[in-house]
Protein backbone atom coordinates (compact mmCIF):
# COMPACT_ATOMS: atom_id res chain seq x y z
CA UNK A 1 0.00 0.00 0.00
CA UNK A 2 2.75 2.44 1.01
CA UNK A 3 4.64 1.96 -2.26
CA UNK A 4 1.51 2.44 -4.37
CA UNK A 5 0.82 5.70 -2.50
CA UNK A 6 4.50 6.70 -2.88
CA UNK A 7 4.33 6.11 -6.64
CA UNK A 8 1.07 8.04 -7.06
CA UNK A 9 1.36 11.05 -4.75
CA UNK A 10 0.46 13.65 -7.43
CA UNK A 11 -2.54 11.64 -8.67
CA UNK A 12 -3.83 10.96 -5.15
CA UNK A 13 -3.29 14.62 -4.26
CA UNK A 14 -5.39 15.68 -7.24
CA UNK A 15 -8.18 13.19 -6.47
CA UNK A 16 -8.36 14.07 -2.77
CA UNK A 17 -8.26 17.79 -3.60
CA UNK A 18 -11.09 17.51 -6.12
CA UNK A 19 -13.27 15.56 -3.68
CA UNK A 20 -12.51 17.97 -0.83
CA UNK A 21 -13.15 21.10 -2.87
CA UNK A 22 -16.35 19.57 -4.28
CA UNK A 23 -17.57 19.06 -0.70
CA UNK A 24 -16.68 22.65 0.20
CA UNK A 25 -18.36 24.15 -2.85
CA UNK A 26 -21.33 21.81 -2.47
CA UNK A 27 -21.89 22.97 1.10
CA UNK A 28 -21.38 26.66 0.35
CA UNK A 29 -23.61 26.59 -2.74
CA UNK A 30 -26.33 24.61 -0.95
CA UNK A 31 -26.20 21.54 -3.20
CA UNK A 32 -27.33 19.25 -0.37
CA UNK A 33 -30.90 20.09 0.66
CA UNK A 34 -31.10 21.43 4.21
CA UNK A 35 -33.72 18.82 5.18
CA UNK A 36 -31.25 16.03 4.32
CA UNK A 37 -28.84 17.17 7.05
CA UNK A 38 -29.61 16.39 10.70
CA UNK A 39 -30.11 19.66 12.55
CA UNK A 40 -28.23 20.26 15.78
CA UNK A 41 -29.78 22.43 18.50
CA UNK A 42 -29.75 26.17 17.83
CA UNK A 43 -27.28 26.83 20.66
CA UNK A 44 -24.75 24.51 19.00
CA UNK A 45 -25.10 26.16 15.60
CA UNK A 46 -24.61 29.54 17.27
CA UNK A 47 -21.50 28.25 19.08
CA UNK A 48 -19.75 26.99 15.91
CA UNK A 49 -18.12 30.32 14.89
CA UNK A 50 -16.74 30.71 18.42
CA UNK A 51 -15.51 27.12 18.49
CA UNK A 52 -13.89 27.64 15.11
CA UNK A 53 -12.10 30.76 16.35
CA UNK A 54 -10.67 28.72 19.24
CA UNK A 55 -9.72 25.91 16.85
CA UNK A 56 -8.01 28.45 14.56
CA UNK A 57 -5.94 29.95 17.36
CA UNK A 58 -5.01 26.46 18.57
CA UNK A 59 -4.05 25.46 15.01
CA UNK A 60 -1.82 28.52 14.64
CA UNK A 61 -0.02 27.59 17.88
CA UNK A 62 0.29 23.90 16.95
CA UNK A 63 1.49 24.51 13.38
CA UNK A 64 3.96 27.17 14.53
CA UNK A 65 5.30 24.84 17.23
CA UNK A 66 5.58 21.95 14.75
CA UNK A 67 7.42 24.15 12.28
CA UNK A 68 9.80 25.23 15.04
CA UNK A 69 10.30 21.58 16.02
CA UNK A 70 11.46 20.52 12.56
CA UNK A 71 13.84 23.46 12.36
CA UNK A 72 15.52 21.99 15.44
CA UNK A 73 15.49 18.41 14.11
CA UNK A 74 12.62 17.11 16.23
CA UNK A 75 10.93 14.98 13.59
CA UNK A 76 8.55 13.13 15.92
CA UNK A 77 7.30 16.40 17.47
CA UNK A 78 6.98 17.93 14.01
CA UNK A 79 4.93 15.00 12.70
CA UNK A 80 2.69 14.95 15.78
CA UNK A 81 2.15 18.71 15.55
CA UNK A 82 1.38 18.75 11.85
CA UNK A 83 -1.03 15.82 12.18
CA UNK A 84 -2.69 17.64 15.09
CA UNK A 85 -2.89 20.77 12.92
CA UNK A 86 -4.50 18.70 10.17
CA UNK A 87 -6.99 17.29 12.67
CA UNK A 88 -7.85 20.80 13.84
CA UNK A 89 -8.28 21.89 10.22
CA UNK A 90 -10.64 18.97 9.55
CA UNK A 91 -12.65 19.84 12.70
CA UNK A 92 -12.79 23.49 11.67
CA UNK A 93 -13.87 22.68 8.14
CA UNK A 94 -16.44 20.09 9.20
CA UNK A 95 -18.05 22.49 11.67
CA UNK A 96 -17.93 25.39 9.20
CA UNK A 97 -19.45 23.38 6.35
CA UNK A 98 -22.13 21.93 8.62
CA UNK A 99 -23.21 25.39 9.76
CA UNK A 100 -23.06 26.91 6.27
CA UNK A 101 -25.09 24.01 4.87
CA UNK A 102 -27.85 24.72 7.37
CA UNK A 103 -27.66 28.47 7.93
CA UNK A 104 -25.91 29.84 4.85
CA UNK A 105 -23.03 32.30 5.05
CA UNK A 106 -23.03 34.87 7.84
CA UNK A 107 -23.99 38.37 6.73
CA UNK A 108 -21.52 41.12 7.63
CA UNK A 109 -23.23 43.32 10.25
CA UNK A 110 -20.92 46.34 9.99
CA UNK A 111 -20.91 49.42 7.78
CA UNK A 112 -20.86 48.94 4.00
CA UNK A 113 -17.54 50.80 3.62
CA UNK A 114 -15.84 48.47 6.13
CA UNK A 115 -17.44 45.51 4.39
CA UNK A 116 -16.27 46.62 0.95
CA UNK A 117 -12.74 47.79 1.76
CA UNK A 118 -11.72 45.62 4.69
CA UNK A 119 -13.96 42.61 5.39
CA UNK A 120 -14.50 41.29 1.85
CA UNK A 121 -10.81 41.57 0.78
CA UNK A 122 -9.68 39.80 3.97
CA UNK A 123 -12.38 37.15 3.55
CA UNK A 124 -11.43 36.61 -0.11
CA UNK A 125 -7.73 36.19 0.68
CA UNK A 126 -8.58 33.85 3.57
CA UNK A 127 -10.79 31.70 1.33
CA UNK A 128 -8.33 31.58 -1.59
CA UNK A 129 -5.47 30.61 0.72
CA UNK A 130 -7.61 27.93 2.37
CA UNK A 131 -8.45 26.44 -1.03
CA UNK A 132 -4.84 26.63 -2.25
CA UNK A 133 -3.69 24.92 0.95
CA UNK A 134 -5.83 21.84 0.38
CA UNK A 135 -3.74 20.27 -2.43
CA UNK A 136 -0.48 21.44 -0.85
CA UNK A 137 -1.41 19.83 2.47
CA UNK A 138 -2.46 16.59 0.81
CA UNK A 139 0.78 16.54 -1.16
CA UNK A 140 3.11 17.00 1.83
CA UNK A 141 0.99 14.66 3.97
CA UNK A 142 1.08 11.90 1.37
CA UNK A 143 4.84 12.34 0.95
CA UNK A 144 5.34 12.20 4.72
CA UNK A 145 3.16 9.14 5.18
CA UNK A 146 4.52 7.17 2.21
CA UNK A 147 8.27 7.77 2.62
CA UNK A 148 10.66 6.86 5.39
CA UNK A 149 11.87 9.94 7.27
CA UNK A 150 15.38 9.43 5.89
CA UNK A 151 14.05 9.68 2.32
CA UNK A 152 11.98 12.84 2.79
CA UNK A 153 14.90 15.22 2.02
CA UNK A 154 15.01 13.64 -1.46
CA UNK A 155 11.38 14.68 -2.06
CA UNK A 156 9.62 18.05 -2.34
CA UNK A 157 8.25 17.66 1.20
CA UNK A 158 10.42 20.36 2.74
CA UNK A 159 10.07 22.90 -0.08
CA UNK A 160 6.32 22.47 -0.55
CA UNK A 161 5.81 22.09 3.20
CA UNK A 162 7.29 25.54 3.85
CA UNK A 163 4.91 27.08 1.34
CA UNK A 164 1.95 25.07 2.64
CA UNK A 165 2.66 25.94 6.29
CA UNK A 166 3.09 29.66 5.49
CA UNK A 167 -0.17 29.81 3.58
CA UNK A 168 -1.95 27.64 6.14
CA UNK A 169 -0.86 29.89 9.02
CA UNK A 170 -1.85 33.00 7.09
CA UNK A 171 -5.25 31.54 6.24
CA UNK A 172 -5.93 30.61 9.87
CA UNK A 173 -4.80 34.07 11.04
CA UNK A 174 -7.04 35.82 8.50
CA UNK A 175 -9.88 33.55 9.58
CA UNK A 176 -9.46 34.87 13.13
CA UNK A 177 -9.60 38.43 11.75
CA UNK A 178 -12.80 37.56 9.85
CA UNK A 179 -14.25 36.13 13.07
CA UNK A 180 -13.29 39.27 15.00
CA UNK A 181 -14.93 41.52 12.39
CA UNK A 182 -18.13 39.45 12.38
CA UNK A 183 -18.55 38.64 16.08
CA UNK A 184 -16.41 41.01 18.16
CA UNK A 185 -16.04 44.36 16.40
CA UNK A 186 -19.49 44.45 14.82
Amino acid sequence: MESSVRNNVPTLTALLSIVSLALVFGAVLGVVPEHAIPRAPHWFLEAIPHLNAIISVAAIAVIGTAWHAIQHGHVVRHRAGMLTGLGLFVCFLGLYLYRVSLEGPTEFPGPKTVQQYLYLPILAIHMVLAMVCIPLLYYVLLLALSHPVADLPKTNHRRVGRIAASLWLTSFALGVVVYALLYVVY
